[in-house]
């Protein structure tokens, strides 16, 4: 069941790139983005990821949270975000709860992924934009344009 625009967005509890526990349900009142991409230190994810980065400042100024989501582990996420600074947290949803639960999972030759999609959350906790194709460049500036803040 793919989720839309008005579904609500399924709550998780999971740990980020610093093994700190982070649930859905603490950002009750801010806005959050959470992209879903396939892999760490890739070129597209990488270009996504460094998207954000670039236009982080925007998205703190509109008390706007984001979140990264992959199925690779703390560890990973860490040298992924070492290396690009990135100064958002990823998710470590190594069990794929997150991916299932947002509809969002892949699969080739046996391996298991987070697709390519971005959800935007209201405070109420309501799906408001479903990215389900993007350029991963200017990804994040589209999301500012469309969100008119």
């Amino acid at each position: 069941m793919s989720l839309s625009v008005g579904d609500n967005a399924p709550g998780f509890t999971v740990k980020d790139t610093d093994g700190n526990t982070v649930s859905l349900a603490k950002y009750a009142g801010k806005t959050v983005v959470l992209y879903f991409y396939p892999k760490d230190d890739t070129p597209g994810c990488t270009k996504e990821a460094c998207s954000f980065r670039d236009y982080y400042a925007d998205y703190q100024g509109k008390d706007i949270v984001v979140f990264g989501v992959s199925m690779d582990d703390e560890a990973s996420h860490k040298a992924f975000t070492d290396k690009f600074s990135l100064p958002f947290p990823l998710l470590a949803d190594v069990d794929g709860i997150i991916t299932k639960a947002y509809d969002v999972q892949g699969e080739k030759n046996g391996f298991h992924y987070s697709q390519r999609v971005t959800y935007v959350i209201d405070g109420a906790g309501k799906i408001v934009k479903v990215y389900d194709s993007v350029k991963t460049e200017t990804h994040a500036s589209d999301i500012l344009t469309d969100l008119s803040v």
